[in-house]
């Protein structure tokens, strides 16, 4: 595998969730570097006795809702 693409989420407290997609990897931070470094050692490990993806993707999702008028 090339690639493996995580799906990043903002809590309302201003935290990430990453979930990998196709793979039951899960990790959360307070901030961005802290997720960045935890999605690394979260596929290092679930990988450690495979050969892990080259490549990390994080798809930021983020919604906002405005008021109309």
């Amino acid at each position: 595998m090339k690639e493996i693409v995580f799906e990043v989420t903002q809590e309302a407290d201003a935290g990430f969730v990453a979930e990998a997609l196709g793979e039951s990897i899960f990790t959360e931070a307070d901030s961005w570097d802290e997720l960045r470094n935890n999605v690394r050692e979260a596929v290092t490990a679930f990988y450690f006795d495979s050969v892990a993806p080259s490549q990390i993707r994080l798809h930021l999702m983020r919604d906002e809702v405005l008021m109309a008028s």
